[in-house]
């Protein structure tokens, strides 16, 4: 049988495959792979790494934003409050916003620096001593 299609009939799409001949995704795509050259034991410290940092960053963004949504919807008198030179309190708090932003920012780019990056490059490099699959 020929690869080519008959030019009287349509082309029969052979750039994919049809569905009931993919193969299934894998239940734990999202994890990162395996691999017999690198230390298990240093992947499970990056994931950790990766999700300490992810949690610090998030929490202190979002959790400011909430604490003054909070304050907004159930303390109204503390918000109205005059704090100094004609700005209430709710202002104030929500000026605050962008500087609690920039320090999430900031952890990030430390938690980055101190334990994310460390152990990047020291697996790559015991990747790279044993042929693995660092690129």
């Amino acid at each position: 049988m020929s690869s080519q299609p008959h030019p009287s009939q349509p082309y029969p799409f052979r750039a994919y495959p049809p569905p009931h001949t993919r193969a299934p995704a894998h239940p734990h795509s999202h994890r990162l792979p395996r691999h017999p050259d690198a230390p298990s034991g240093e992947l499970r410290l990056l994931r950790t790494a990766y999700r300490w940092q992810r949690r610090v960053a998030t929490l202190t963004a979002l959790g400011y934003f909430t604490l003054f949504l909070l304050l907004s919807a159930f303390a109204p008198g503390l918000m109205n409050r005059s704090a100094t030179g004609g700005l209430s309190t709710g202002l104030l708090i929500g000026l605050c916003q962008l500087p609690v932003t920039c320090l999430a920012l900031v952890l990030y780019e430390y938690s980055a620096r101190r334990r994310v990056d460390p152990l990047v490059h020291r697996i790559r490099r015991q990747c790279r001593k044993g042929g693995g699959y660092a690129r």
